[in-house]
C-alpha cells in the first residue's frame, strides 16, 4: 500500500474507533433513559403523580368550575400567564383566547401579552384582541418594548419587572401557538402549592398538524421520544430535565432566586432551568397534561428551529460548565448528570457522531482498503438505538426507516450548530422565529408525504450542502458497488437519496413567495 494511502487508512481507522466509542456512549445513555422512563411509566400506572406528590384540588374547584366569592378566591394564589410573541399574525388569537379561557378566579389571574412585533399592522391586531378581552372584564395586559434586546428572554424579563407581575406567586408561559385546556392551572398549580421544593411543572406538547406531511410526522416521533424518555426519565430519577420554554408553570420565587431570565444564549429556558437546578430546586414533568401546539411544516423553518435549539444548548454548555463543576449546593450525581448526560452526550456528542460516522466515515471506509468496521458498531448499535426509540413510539414503527434517514440529514445542520455554539462564532446568537400557520390555509397544507417543487413556483430554494453531500455519497456507494467489498452501498445509496430529496426541497410543505 502506498504511504499516502496507508496514512489515510490509519487516520480513517482512528476516526472509526473514535466514532465507535462515541456511539457506545450514545447507546448507553439511551438505554439508561429508556429503562428509567419505562420504570416511571410502570410506577405511575400503579401510583399516579397525584399520589406520589402531595396534590389536592384547589378549594372550591370541582368539575373544572371555581366557586365565586371573595372567601373562595382568597385560597387561590396569584397567577401570571405570559404570552411572548413576535409578528404572530397567524396564531396570536389562539394563545390569547386559550389563556383568557383558563379556569381561575378572575381577580387572581393576570394575562400578560408580551408583543415584540415589528409589523405595525400585527401590533394593532394583537392590541385590539387584548382590548376586546379587557372589555369582557378579563384582566389582560398588553405590553410592548421599544426594542427587541434579548429576544424572548428580554421580553419575559421585562414582563416580570412590572409591579403587578411581582405580586404573583406563579407564572405560566405559553408561546403564541400553544393552546392550554381551560383546566390547565387547576391541574398544575396544586403541585406547586403543596410541594414547596418544586420550582417548575413541565407539561407535554400535543401537535395539531402532525399529519400534514412526512416531515411533521417525523418531528412528532422525535419530540414524543424527548417527552416520553428524556423528560420522564429525568423527572423520575430526580436528576435534571430542561424547561421546554412553553407549556410550563414556574414558581416566581425560584426564578428570582436563580437570577431571573438571561439573554446570553438562544435557549433562555434551558439556561434558567440549569441555574434553578444548581440552587437545589426540583422539577416535575406531568405527561398526562397536554397542550396543543404547532410543528414547523416547512424545511426552512425546521432548520432554523433546530439551529437555535442545538447551537444554544452547546453555547450554554460552554458558558456554564465551570459553574456546574464548582457548584456546592447540589450532589455530585446531579452535576455528573448535567455535565455528562444532559450536555456532553446529548447536546455535543449526539450531533457530531451521527453526522461524522453515518454520513462521512462509513461511506469513506467503503473506498479505503484495509478499513473494516465491526458489525457491532455498524449494525447492532444503530439497531439498538432505533429499537429503543420504537418501543416508545409503537404507532410510528412503519416510519422508522424514514426517521433514520431524515435524522442523519439533519445531523449535518445540528453538527454545524453545535460547533457554532461551542466555539461561539458570530452566528452563535442568531434568532429566527419559527414560522407558524395556525388556522389559516390548513387545507392548502394537506399535501402528499413527498411533494415536488413546481418549476413555476419559488416555493423552496435548493439546499447546496445537501446536494454536495448527496454527490459524495453517490460516489462512495458506486465505488463500493463496482470495486469495493464492504457491501455498504445499499445503505449509502438510501442515504444519498435522502440528501437529494431534502436538497431539492421535496420535503415539508410549500413556502409561498412573499
Amino acid at each position: 500500500m502506498p504511504p499516502p494511502l496507508a496514512a489515510a487508512a490509519w487516520a480513517l481507522r482512528a476516526a472509526v474507533w473514535a466514532c465507535l466509542a462515541a456511539s457506545a456512549m450514545l447507546v448507553a445513555e439511551a438505554a439508561y433513559m429508556g429503562l428509567a422512563s419505562l420504570a416511571a411509566a410502570a410506577l405511575w400506572r400503579r401510583r399516579p403523580l397525584q399520589r406520589r406528590y402531595r396534590w389536592e384540588p384547589m378549594p372550591g374547584a370541582a368539575g373544572g368550575d371555581v366557586e365565586e366569592g371573595p372567601a373562595a378566591a382568597a385560597e387561590f394564589p396569584m397567577v401570571l400567564v405570559q404570552i411572548p410573541m413576535y409578528n404572530e399574525r397567524e396564531v396570536y388569537k389562539l394563545s390569547i383566547n386559550a389563556a383568557c379561557a383558563l379556569t381561575w378566579p378572575p381577580d387572581r389571574i393576570i394575562i400578560q401579552v408580551l408583543d415584540d412585533s415589528t409589523d405595525p399592522i400585527i401590533k394593532e391586531l394583537v392590541e385590539l384582541e387584548c382590548l376586546g378581552w379587557a372589555s369582557k372584564k378579563i384582566n389582560i395586559k398588553y405590553e410592548v418594548r421599544n426594542n427587541r434586546k434579548g429576544y424572548k428572554a428580554g421580553a419575559l424579563k421585562k414582563g416580570m419587572e412590572h409591579t403587578y407581575a411581582q405580586q404573583c406567586d406563579f407564572v405560566a408561559i405559553f408561546d403564541a401557538d400553544f393552546q392550554p385546556e381551560s383546566d390547565f392551572l387547576l391541574k398544575t398549580i396544586p403541585f406547586l402549592v403543596h410541594n414547596p421544593k418544586i420550582a417548575l411543572i413541565q407539561t407535554r406538547w400535543e401537535f395539531v398538524n402532525y399529519d400534514v406531511c412526512l416531515m411533521t410526522r417525523i418531528q412528532k416521533m422525535s419530540l414524543d421520544y424527548h417527552f416520553k424518555v428524556e423528560q420522564e426519565s429525568g423527572s423520575f430519577v430526580h436528576s435534571f430535565f430542561g424547561f421546554n420554554g412553553t407549556a410550563g408553570v414556574w414558581r416566581v420565587s425560584a426564578i428570582n432566586q436563580s437570577g431571573g431570565w438571561k439573554d446570553r444564549t438562544t435557549v433562555e429556558d434551558m439556561d434558567l432551568a440549569v441555574r434553578a437546578s444548581l440552587k437545589g430546586w426540583e422539577f416535575l414533568y406531568v405527561g398526562d397534561i397536554r397542550v396543543k401546539s404547532e410543528l414547523p411544516s416547512t424545511f426552512q423553518a425546521y432548520r432554523h428551529q433546530q439551529h437555535r435549539w442545538t447551537c444554544g444548548a452547546a453555547n450554554l454548555f460552554r458558558k456554564m460548565a465551570w459553574e456546574i463543576i464548582t457548584n456546592k449546593e447540589v450532589s455530585i450525581w446531579k452535576k455528573h448528570h448535567l455535565l455528562y448526560s444532559f450536555f456532553f452526550v446529548r447536546r455535543v456528542i449526539a450531533p457530531l457522531v451521527t453526522f461524522l460516522f453515518y454520513c462521512v466515515v462509513i461511506p469513506l471506509s467503503a473506498m479505503v482498503p484495509g478499513v473494516n468496521i465491526p458489525v457491532w458498531g455498524l449494525f447492532y448499535i444503530p439497531t439498538a438505538i432505533t429499537c429503543m426509540n420504537a418501543i416508545r413510539n409503537p404507532g410510528s414503527l412503519h416510519l422508522m426507516p424514514f426517521w433514520i434517514l431524515f435524522e442523519n440529514v439533519m445531523s449535518m445542520h445540528r453538527m454545524r450548530a453545535a460547533l457554532t455554539g461551542l466555539l461561539e462564532t458570530a452566528h452563535a446568537n442568531d434568532w429566527v422565529v419559527t414560522e407558524k400557520v395556525g388556522d389559516l390555509a390548513m387545507d392548502d397544507l394537506d399535501v402528499p408525504l413527498l411533494e415536488p417543487v413546481k418549476p413555476t413556483e419559488c416555493a423552496e430554494r435548493i439546499y447546496i450542502p445537501e446536494i454536495l453531500l448527496a454527490l459524495y455519497l453517490l460516489i462512495c456507494a458506486s465505488y463500493d458497488l463496482v470495486l469495493g467489498s464492504h457491501k455498504y452501498y445499499l445503505y449509502i445509496y438510501l442515504q444519498a437519496f435522502a440528501f437529494i430529496v431534502m436538497g431539492f426541497g421535496f420535503v415539508g410543505t410549500r413556502t409561498p413567495c412573499s
